[in-house]
């Protein structure tokens, strides 16, 4: 085995632990928080294949955006943050949704497997990889697309954070 196996092999294992505990924490933030956890797994796996644009784009969009979104609305919302007893679901219903993910992991890898590796008969070829003509897109034509839609965000978070605060009980209301 070498280093670069090692390190993917760990940077799974980072990823597969963070999903399990996001999947299975009872309080909304920790879920959150080991979704970032699961997702920075999935995003060193992707940088130890070699693709180190995916994985900035996958930091930068995931972790960085959609999680915080996510942090965000719960705080806009006043979520309840400790452990959720309301919405427990019985046994049989883990066990069939326990039996369902292991199926799809089962037909996934019956699928992918034989897709990945030097199988006899099968030759795999690795092209080079250059994210130079994606940059000079991203940052050339698409530039001023991405700053509207970044500023068209920043609006809508100031919004929602001032329609929120419309009918907050007096100790939340700024005093004049």
């Amino acid at each position: 085995m070498t280093s670069h196996d090692i390190a993917f092999v760990a940077t799974g294992v980072l990823a597969l632990v963070g999903g399990l505990l996001a999947i299975t924490t009872r309080q909304v933030v920790h879920a959150a928080l080991w979704l970032i956890v699961a997702l920075l797994g999935v995003a060193g796996s992707v940088l130890v294949l070699g693709a180190e644009l995916v994985s900035l784009v996958l930091v930068l969009v995931y972790v960085g955006a959609v999680v915080v979104l996510v942090l965000f609305a719960l705080m806009v919302t006043r979520a309840p943050i400790g452990p959720d007893r309301q919405h427990a679901v019985g046994w049989v219903r883990r066990l069939a949704a326990g039996g369902a993910g292991a199926a799809v992991t089962a037909l996934l890898l019956v699928v992918l497997v034989p897709l990945a590796g030097d199988w006899p008969g099968r030759q795999v070829r690795v092209a080079p990889i250059d994210s130079s003509a994606v940059a000079s897109d991203l940052f050339g034509t698409w530039v001023w697309p991405f700053e509207a839609v970044s500023v068209l965000l920043l609006v809508a978070l100031v919004a929602a954070l001032a329609v929120s605060r419309v009918g907050a009980p007096a100790a939340y209301r700024r005093k004049p």
